[in-house]
């Protein structure tokens, strides 16, 4: 029986990462020449990208490297994203069609301010995420929210995506039930209590920092709207979701509540027919598909990335000339970050990282809460600025955009990395330090 987790054929580090080149000198370095990020579809970038790294890899015959590629593919945490994605499409579709969405819209906007949408917004996501703990739900629950409000008040549509966005980095980096924090502080040997002192009194000034620039920029927009009355019943599907989310329901469960919450208001108080509900969660799981094909070939892309010597290449380079704190803490914050860049998923990137960056912190005497707050704030950074991770595109999904277009208009997951720099840099909070 082959061990698919543990094994390594090491073809030259280079060599190794050169797939990751690939996808992204035919996505991005194409789509920047053209001017057009519409014109190279992600899905093709993976797949001539992932049929790439399945050619270089060296010592197994070609069924032997498709069936590695498979097995990356379907490991446990890309399936997981595939079920959620699944179910997303589900809620999110059956959802709009009997209501929900704009009901919750019309609430949204007749409780917040007018001149506080964006802040107000934003918060929202915040509060969410440090609740739920996971940016993938939190993306979920509010993205049709700011999609509707988007066409309402015109605010740019990629703009409004990014708002709920970054705010669900927020919590996916300080919530106690968050597999980052948890993966950070296991693999670092401190409790979860200690490690959300030393990692908000970094990020939580980059969170106030974005929240005033969203006050002052909401000055700007004209968020008045058209007095509409309001639905509760419809709103109830969200708030069955968002309530199990805060009590800590897996997203899975919570998910697949608010899809049966719709056929039970869509069909017993707005009269929508049993299978006229079916065929919406079919319109959206099909919706998804593009989405789960992505996530499937960026899987198997990476595990052969991994196999070929790519992400131990890595870590050796880093780790050749540390000397002193500041050194061996930029080096752990590189070495999640690219982790994270090569996997696309910040707990993986973590896990990955964590046990080296356990031993760089022993050897330099690096506090354990400081260790795992770097780790924990790195991945999220990293994970919230490309384009192929599951948030940025289950966030496109929804919204029916590029990924990028939504980068570009990200405030706090790079405002949370400039400050986490700073921090090192200017080794703050100094009692950790």
């Amino acid at each position: 029986m082959q061990h698919y987790n543990t094994e390594t054929n090491p073809i030259g580090g280079k060599l190794a990462l050169s797939p990751l080149f690939v996808f992204l000198c035919l996505y991005l370095v194409t789509s920047f020449i053209v001017n057009d990020f519409y014109k190279v579809p992600i899905s093709v970038a993976f797949m001539f990208s992932s049929c790439y790294a399945v050619a270089i890899t060296k010592g197994l015959s070609i069924e032997e490297r498709i069936k590695r590629f498979s097995h990356g593919a379907c490991n446990t945490n890309i399936m997981m994203m595939v079920w959620i994605f699944i179910l997303a499409g589900a809620f999110a579709q059956s959802a709009k069609d009997m209501g929900a969405i704009e009901a919750t819209i019309n609430l949204t906007l007749s409780l917040l301010p007018e001149n506080l949408l964006l802040a107000g917004i934003f918060i929202a996501s915040c509060f969410v995420s440090i609740s739920v703990g996971t940016s993938v739900g939190t993306i979920v629950a509010l993205t049709p929210v700011a999609v509707g409000i988007s066409s309402k008040t015109g605010i740019d549509l990629p703009f409004m995506v990014a708002v709920v966005a970054g705010g669900s980095f927020f919590g996916d980096n300080l919530s106690f039930i968050s597999d980052t924090t948890i993966a950070a502080t296991r693999t670092q040997g401190c409790s979860m209590k200690d490690k959300f002192k030393v990692n908000s009194m970094i990020v939580v000034p980059a969170a106030i920092v974005v929240l005033a620039i969203y006050v002052v920029m909401g000055l700007e927009y004209d968020a008045s709207t058209e007095k509409t009355s309001i639905e509760l019943v419809k709103v109830l599907p969200y708030l069955i979701v968002l309530a199990s989310a805060v009590a800590g329901v897996n997203v899975i469960i919570v998910l697949l509540l608010g899809v049966l919450s719709t056929g039970f208001v869509g069909v017993a108080f707005e009269g929508i027919p049993f299978l006229d509900w079916f065929g919406s969660m079919g319109k959206g799981i099909l919706g998804m598909g593009e989405l789960i094909i992505i996530t499937l070939m960026a899987g198997g892309m990476l595990e052969m990335i991994r196999y070929n010597g790519g992400i131990d290449y890595i870590i050796r380079k880093l780790t050749a000339h540390v000397s002193g704190k500041r050194g061996a803490e930029l080096c752990i914050a590189a070495l999640v970050s690219l982790s994270n860049f090569c996997t696309a998923n910040n707990t993986i990137a973590i896990l990955t990282t964590g046990p080296i960056a356990r031993q760089i912190s022993d050897k330099f005497k690096i506090d354990k809460r400081r260790s795992a707050s770097i780790l924990d704030t790195f991945s999220c950074f990293v994970q919230g600025i490309i384009p192929y991770g599951a948030q940025m595109l289950m966030a496109a999904g929804l919204a029916k955009i590029s990924p990028i277009s939504i980068i570009g208009n990200l405030y706090y997951p790079f405002a949370m990395g400039i400050f986490a720099l700073l921090a090192i840099l200017f080794r703050y909070p100094r009692r950790y330090s």
